[in-house]
């Protein structure tokens, strides 16, 4: 009997480091790694997914060997037809389709790459698929970029705002509760209990340790049940309950006496100037934004040293020139000026709880004593040590979910959030909200390192171009983020949360004045479903069935395997290869220590599949590549790991085609030896005893205030000029060219944003395309099984077993009330009904839930995959359709739809 170290990384915490339990050549079970207990997030521990390994790894499902479709006709009814091959042919069909492509020109006429790529499962492929941003950058040299944004349904139906708003303030992908530090959180739709994996522990952690929890949500979600207080909201008002606690403090309370001035004047955009025109009045020499002392009663420039107290309040008479749109310029003299502050607290005066009752169907009292206790938690004025440093202590946070901060109204909450929180210095401190690990700004492992200083005082952000040289961009992408969404930059994980609906609905049928953007000529998909995914399979199916080519390198047959022409089984998590880095990336899973721990095999491959580096290898060999790709890996393109340094050297030869344990084993000596600056140097062996290798985080860094304060930066809040003037621009790039089509998304460009009903603008496109919204009197949402990982185990047995002794799964879950007024019982079987889609499904009846309100969860409805597709439950996406009337600037929207539930 062995026990061999590796990593469980199948969901967005990961990796999580595990034992598989090995007996005469079979893994019979999995152990969490204590060994690594005193470094790991969670002590060690491990969720029930990584028990879930081995029964992927004998899944009998599993495809076995390279396929090949001989039905050259597609559709639900069409059987592919498949006829296996081997690894060589399978490998010879898609290297001579990447070599007809590059005889064709790796971009078309109208500039889109004509090769795409699909990843999957919230960024988890990167725990698998090897040397893949190698092979991307040696093809980029040598055809041209890739199309990375057909995309599946991750980011924009998952906290789409959240990663753009959460770089822009926090440098993260996403913004969490420092636990256990904080005792008070309020959570707007986020499931930690059912999405939080393992770090859910921290939670638990917290809560023993005296944290109080408010969920607000449609439903009474596991989360819900396991908090002091569920407030039952209507969906898409979340923004209006926030900025409504944001008016109870400024119009309700003194707020010079229960904010956080300190934090407020020189930690915000709080007392900057604002121009007649809405943008910062700033010095005429330096361009500096101003602001007035009270005390020595002038205007001064942000940093002016002489400063002896800024204002916050009132309105003042300023000589100064505001800088707009394109470099315009307005100059002032005597302008009549108000601090940002001062227009926050007109801007919230409307949202008063009186108002957000009726909007949020939520008790104004509840609203109230919510904000009360938010207050009174806020400990203003006390600090902690941090490794010998004092930084405030703040121990309130806000935490938002699904369907909150994504899709229309989700700038809106977040810009509320964030302001909330801004109002008693719970930024970036101690107990406050603070940033999980940075996605779109690299280093990612050290989020600090990439906060720079722009010169309004504010963090450099790294906006695509809007302005006429830059725009639009030379190579256009089919989810068109670098030509219509500024405010994700083009770093990093961009391409990730790029408006995929924007490429399946311009690949069904283009917009006016806008590039023509046809299938590619050659798709790959990686561990990833979106014909199952995304909305609107109708759409989907249309735009799957005119692509030439399709390859899926995947380990089961699914929906999106069945319109493929070519499929290529990789290795599953327990037979690979991969060094992995760890650092802070998602939720609770905040390391205090970053390194890299191994992926390995545990046993002999099972069936006829292959390490994803060794099919890189491959290809690369056949296009003759393999110099460029070796060179590539020794520069560390891809790894972030050269594999040469000041004082090491562990490169590979150029000219030999190197095989994948010859590879990882260079990788993994070099990674040790600079992260030791040389003094420690581990190999392949050494890792695959001892899993990691990890360096201790400064703690002070954790905290972006200590950054900050460190280099004079404040946060950009409340006002948000550089949104306001950004969407300006893109306005006048799109209006040039004649597209009028995306100007509802443009109204979202607002330096203070405005909360409503968010929901209406569905019934708003129902009514568009003659449906009476008031005929579907419930709505859909959906929430999501932990065990299933997005979709990655609908067809493991074992994580379906699980799954199914959690709440809400098997059927659509209505309350007892909703089930009454239509005569239906539990376990009935009910039609699910919206303005697109009808669908059969079992009935779950329950409390806690709002009777206008219906749940799936949201990653069933099969009709391919095994044992998934013998379970009667639909999907959210089945009942929705596309529309730019529902999608936010960035593309992204909701698992939202009107439904009515009858019996048959």
């Amino acid at each position: 009997m062995e026990l061999i170290p590796t990593y469980c990384y199948q969901c967005y915490n990961g990796p999580d480091p595990i034992l598989v339990k090995v007996v005469d050549g079979f893994a019979v079970g999995v152990e969490p790694n204590y060994a690594l207990a005193s470094k790991h997030h969670s002590g060690g521990r491990v969720c029930s997914n990584a028990y879930g390994l081995i029964e992927k790894l004998y899944n009998p499902h599993r495809v076995k060997t390279p396929l090949l479709r001989t039905n050259p006709n597609k559709g639900r009814s069409e059987d592919p037809g498949w006829k296996e091959i081997g690894w060589d042919e399978a490998l010879d069909i898609l290297a001579d389709r990447f070599r007809e492509v590059k005889e064709k020109g790796g971009v078309d006429e109208n500039g889109y790459p004509r090769i795409a790529l699909t990843l999957g499962a919230a960024g988890t492929p990167e725990g698998h698929f090897g040397l893949l941003p190698t092979f991307l950058s040696t093809m980029f040299r040598w055809v041209g970029p890739i199309d990375l944004t057909i995309g599946t349904g991750q980011g924009v139906k998952c906290y789409h705002s959240e990663h753009v708003y959460g770089e822009f303030w926090h440098r993260a992908f996403m913004v969490v509760a420092d636990l256990p530090k904080t005792k008070y959180l309020m959570s707007f739709g986020h499931n930690d209990v059912g999405s939080d994996g393992v770090t859910a522990w921290r939670l638990a952690q917290a809560k023993g340790e005296g944290l109080k929890i408010v969920k607000v949500e449609p439903h009474l979600s596991a989360s819900a049940a396991f908090a002091d207080k569920a407030i039952f909201i209507k969906p898409k008002t979340d923004a209006v309950f926030l900025f409504s606690m944001i008016h109870v403090i400024l119009h309700e309370n003194n707020w010079r006496e229960v904010c956080d001035l300190e934090f407020l004047k020189k930690m915000t955009n709080s007392p900057y100037l604002i121009g007649p025109n809405g943008y910062y009045m700033r010095d005429v020499e330096t361009r500096k934004p101003l602001i007035w002392d009270p005390i020595d009663n002038k205007a001064k420039r942000y940093d002016d040293p002489s400063i002896t107290d800024y204002a916050l309040e009132g309105k003042y008479r300023v000589d100064g020139v505001e800088v707009g749109p394109n470099g315009k310029v307005w100059e002032h003299e005597a302008a009549e000026c108000k601090p940002s502050f001062q227009l926050l607290i007109e801007h919230v005066r409307k949202y008063a709880p009186e108002y957000a009752e009726k909007v949020c169907d939520i008790p104004e009292g509840t609203i109230r004593e919510v904000t009360g206790e938010f207050l009174k938690n806020a400990c203003i004025g006390m600090t902690v040590e941090v490794d010998g440093e004092r930084l405030p202590y703040r121990p309130v946070a806000v935490e938002l979910g699904k369907t909150v901060n994504n899709g229309p109204g989700g700038y809106e909450t977040c810009w509320a959030r964030t302001v909330l929180l801004s109002l008693v210095g719970a930024l970036e401190v101690p107990g406050g909200a603070i940033g999980s690990g940075s996605r779109l700004n690299p280093p990612y492992e050290m989020r600090w390192m990439s906060v720079e200083p722009n010169p309004d005082g504010f963090m450099l952000q790294h906006f695509n171009p809007t302005g006429k040289e830059g725009w639009p961009p030379k190579v256009m992408f089919r989810g068109p983020f670098t030509a219509l969404c500024p405010i994700m930059g083009s770093r990093g994980w961009a391409s990730g949360i790029a408006p995929f609906t924007l490429a399946w609905m311009f690949m069904d049928d283009p917009p006016e004045n806008w590039p023509n953007p046809p299938p590619p000529d050659i798709w790959i998909i990686y561990r990833a479903n979106p014909l199952r995914t995304q909305w609107d399979p109708d759409l989907m199916e249309r735009v799957v069935k005119k692509c030439p080519f399709i390859t899926h390198i995947t380990y089961i047959i699914d929906e999106t395997s069945w319109y493929a022409d070519l499929i290529l089984p990789d290795h599953t998590d327990l037979e690979g290869y991969q060094l992995t880095s760890i650092f802070s990336k998602h939720w609770y899973s905040l390391w205090e220590h970053y390194g890299y721990i191994l992926k390995q095999p545990v046993v002999k491959p099972v069936y006829n599949t292959k390490d994803m580096t060794d099919i890189i290898v491959e290809l690369m060999d056949r296009l003759g590549l393999l110099v460029e790709f070796n060179s590539r890996v020794n520069r560390g393109s891809g790894t972030g790991i050269p594999l040469s340094g000041g004082n090491y050297d562990f490169r590979l030869k150029e000219d030999e085609k190197h095989c994948v344990e010859e590879i990882w084993d260079r990788i993994c000596k070099a990674a040790t030896a600079m992260l030791s600056n040389g003094e420690e140097t581990y190999g392949l062996d050494w890792f695959k005893k001892n899993s990691a290798y990890l360096k201790p985080y400064p703690k002070p860094e954790k905290y972006l205030y200590h950054v900050f304060k460190r280099r004079g930066l404040r946060f950009e809040v409340p006002y948000q000029e550089s949104v306001k003037k950004i969407g300006a621009e893109l306005k006048n790039r799109l209006h040039e060219r004649g597209v009028n089509w995306w100007d509802k998304q443009l109204e979202e460009y607002q330096a203070l944003p405005h909360a409503k009903d968010f929901s209406k603008l569905w019934d708003e496109y129902y009514l568009k395309v003659g449906v009476n919204p008031e005929d579907f009197d419930m709505w859909l949402i959906a929430s999501r099984s932990p065990n299933l990982a997005w979709t990655g185990n609908v067809s493991n047995r074992r994580m379906l077993n699980a799954a199914a002794r959690a709440l809400d799964f098997g059927g659509i879950v209505i309350s007892s009330k909703a089930a009454e007024e239509r005569g239906i019982k539990h376990g009935d079987t009910v039609i699910v009904e919206s303005p697109f889609g009808k669908r059969e499904s079992k009935v779950i009846v329950r409390e806690g839930q709002r009777p206008d309100v219906a749940l799936l969860i949201g990653q069933l409805g099969q009709w391919i995959a095994p044992y998934a597709k013998d379970i009667p439950v639909p999907n959210v996406s089945d009942f929705i359709k596309l529309d730019l009337d529902i999608l936010d600037a960035g593309g992204s929207s909701c698992d939202l739809t009107r439904v009515r539930i009858h019996k048959p």
